[in-house]
């Protein structure tokens, strides 16, 4: 484990799936439900850290946790970013994304422009059972 490396010392949200190489975690955002996470289980920082045939079961995951949210939560738009200025362990986010969002068009990151009614996110909430559903199917395709 890496010193201070807050993915090495703790899973990083709700783990939905893991395997000996990676996991997907449903992360506890009020704002965004459905936020997922794939973050890769050693520490590593970048992608070129990872042997081709990782980099492909990584990207793979995601494409299947992108699936996953697509089917569950019909976004508008799913935004992947693997950033890691915060964090430099290896990780990519992936976000649903409403028109009806807080930040939408802009990144989450970004200064909100409205606040997403609330009945709209409980109707979102209430759809991560299913989501959750939907990922470990999708991810023992991949598995």
């Amino acid at each position: 484990m890496a010193a201070a490396c807050e993915l090495c010392a703790v899973a990083g949200g709700e783990v939905i799936f893991r395997n000996a190489r990676l996991r997907i975690v449903l992360v506890d955002d009020a704002n965004y439900p459905g936020f997922c996470r794939v973050i890769w289980n050693a520490h590593v920082r970048e992608m070129t850290d990872l042997a081709i045939p990782e980099r492909s079961a990584l990207m793979q995951m995601v494409c299947q946790v992108e699936a996953a949210q697509r089917e569950v939560l019909q976004p508008e738009k799913i935004n992947l970013a693997c950033l890691g200025n915060m964090v430099p362990h290896l990780h990519w986010h992936l976000i649903p994304r409403f028109a009806d969002d807080a930040h939408f068009p802009h990144p989450i990151w970004a200064s909100p422009v409205r606040q997403t009614a609330e009945d709209v996110l409980a109707h979102r909430r209430a759809l991560l059972p299913a989501l959750r559903a939907a990922l470990l199917r999708h991810a023992s395709c991949t598995a």
